[in-house]
Order: structure tokens, then C-alpha cells, then sequence
């Protein structure tokens, strides 16, 4: 699998250990930086990866910042990202199942490399469910082909 990965610099060691696991899995692996830990924007590192997976370029990203919030804010900005935080198991394998999230976001600060080993592997190898979820991501891409204009009340499913 083609993976852009990204971090701040809250995120940067992380990154590079994220970075060495990937290639060891035998992914291709894109690193958009950052490279040290002098202060950098995470909307700028956020879109570049965003656009990488956007664009074809890359099947799917990994963005590092301090929470992995900002990160995610920034990257579900750019139409045909899905980008989720992830913190444990569950909230890595519902991204992936139910939103085909194509975007992970990760915590610098706040998980250990253990778990984000696991956290990667459950996201990378945990299929779409389709189905139902199918209708829902659609909804999601239609939003992001929408105006603002007065919204309609929600229907329910056929």
C-alpha cells in the first residue's frame, strides 16, 4: 500500500517510528515531513497528505500531531478525505469499517509506541464494511458537493 505520512513537530518522533514500521510491513511510504522539531503549522503538513490521498497519489495517509485533533480538523477540510482520530482499538477498526476512513490521526503525546503499532495494523488491514456504511459515506461526499443552504430534516433509512 502507497502511505503519506505527516506530522508536526509534537508529532515528529512518532513519526519516524511510524515511518520505519510501515516500510518494515512493506508499505511505500511517502514522508511530507516535518523533519525536526522547530515549530511548524499542522493545517500545512495536514494538507499536503490530505491532498496526496485526495489526488491518487498515495491509497491512504497518517497524520502526527500533539492530540491528533487539529491534524483531523485540517485534513477533513479537503473534499474526499475521511480522516479520523484514533486512540484505541475500537475507534481504529469503526473508522475503517463504517467510514472508510482514509486518513489516520494519531496523538504524539498521549500513546505509546505499542499502541500505535496496534492501532496501524487494525486501521491498514481492517476492510470497509460497505453495505449501509456505503450509503452513509456517500452522504458524506454529497456534503461536501453541497451549499448551506436551509438544511432538510433528517429521513430515515429505506
Amino acid at each position: 500500500m502507497r502511505i503519506a505520512v505527516g506530522s508536526d513537530h509534537r508529532g515528529v518522533r512518532l513519526k519516524s517510528t511510524i515511518v520505519e514500521l510501515l516500510q518494515q510491513w512493506g508499505h511505500q511510504v511517502r514522508d511530507v515531513g516535518t523533519h525536526g522539531t522547530q515549530s511548524v503549522d499542522y493545517p500545512d503538513v495536514a494538507r499536503q497528505v490530505a491532498c496526496l490521498v485526495r489526488d491518487g497519489e498515495v491509497d491512504r495517509g497518517v497524520l502526527i500531531c500533539g492530540t491528533g485533533l487539529g491534524m483531523c480538523i485540517a485534513a477533513n477540510k479537503v473534499p474526499g478525505v475521511r480522516a479520523a482520530p484514533c486512540h484505541d482499538e475500537l475507534t481504529a477498526e469503526l473508522s475503517r469499517r463504517h467510514n472508510d476512513a482514509n486518513v489516520l490521526c494519531l496523538s504524539g503525546e498521549m500513546l505509546n509506541e505499542q499502541v500505535v503499532q496496534r492501532l496501524l495494523q487494525i486501521w491498514l488491514e481492517t476492510p470497509f464494511d460497505g453495505g449501509r456504511h456505503a450509503r452513509r459515506v456517500e452522504k458524506i461526499s454529497q456534503l461536501e458537493r453541497q451549499s448551506c443552504s436551509p438544511a432538510k430534516p433528517a429521513t430515515p433509512p429505506e
